[in-house]
């Protein structure tokens, strides 16, 4: 599996904006994609970290680099204070249960 890990910085009052964008992108048929995983951290109430994972590098990069990612995360980014930090590569161990919705 490859994927990749985010850290993000939410403009203040928009959480919520974020979350409603993100279930609303959450049943997308993407090929590869298995799942993703967002921490709201404790630390700073406009911190979270994303994990997103994808069957192979190959359909990870496929999306990375569709016009239809790029447009989602331009929506994205009317949520967020800054660009990402993206930190891709293998998932060389997972032990990730069926999602449970939060």
């Amino acid at each position: 599996m490859y994927g990749t890990v985010a850290r993000m910085k939410v403009r203040p009052g928009s959480l919520d904006g974020l979350r409603r964008f993100a279930e609303s992108e959450a049943n997308l048929e993407i090929r590869g994609y298995k799942g993703t995983v967002v921490y709201h951290m404790d630390e700073d109430p406009n911190e979270i970290f994303l994990a997103v994972l994808f069957e192979d590098r190959e359909s990870y990069m496929a999306n990375a680099e569709s016009p239809d990612q790029d447009q989602r995360f331009k929506e994205m980014m009317k949520f967020l204070a800054a660009e990402p930090e993206w930190h891709d590569g293998e998932i060389i161990f997972s032990d990730v249960a069926e999602a449970v919705p939060c």
